[in-house]
């Protein structure tokens, strides 16, 4: 079981959500200004680092798939997502967080997605998925928000991920 995470998880983010803000804060500008590339990854904030991914569903194995319940398609987007805190030894370790997205395409239509929380021995991480089609260029915006505690800081990233369905 432990395995099968781990290989969740390195698909996820070796290969490239949303609930809506409840403060109704999603951003649906078309503008990509401070947007990564998809190829970056991570984003540091000092004491925190927010990893993040794209990739199409249907890069997973039937059974990864199958377990986490996610729909393996070449026209279905997986966004995951995971908040680490820095450690003094210059480790980091998981973080659980209140996490929301969305993707907005270059014709500004807003997606959203369901993020889910999974959690394996010391990995946690959200993912949640979206249709895409051939082709098409999204920006997501992620805000996470380390911890459960009031007053934590949120921090937003956002970055761009083309994707191209194959045909057979």
């Amino acid at each position: 079981m432990v395995r099968r995470i781990r290989t969740l998880a390195c698909l996820v983010l070796a290969a490239g959500i949303a609930a809506c803000d409840p403060a109704g804060n999603v951003d649906v500008t078309n503008t990509q200004e401070g947007v990564l590339p998809a190829t970056e990854g991570n984003k540091d904030f000092g004491e925190y680092v927010i990893y993040f991914n794209a990739l199409l569903t249907d890069q997973l194995s039937p059974d990864i798939a199958r377990e986490y319940g996610i729909v393996r398609s070449k026209s279905r987007a997986l966004l995951n997502v995971s908040i680490h805190r820095k450690l003094e030894n210059g480790q980091t370790e998981a973080v659980t967080g209140a996490v929301s997205a969305s993707a907005i395409n270059l014709n500004g239509q807003l997606k959203t997605m369901t993020l889910r929380e999974i959690r394996e021995d010391t990995a946690i991480y959200y993912i949640g998925e979206l249709a895409i089609t051939d082709g098409e260029v999204l920006i997501y915006t992620v805000d996470a928000t380390p911890g459960n505690e009031p007053g934590q800081s949120r921090f937003t990233v956002r970055f761009k991920k083309q994707f191209y369905v194959e045909e057979d």
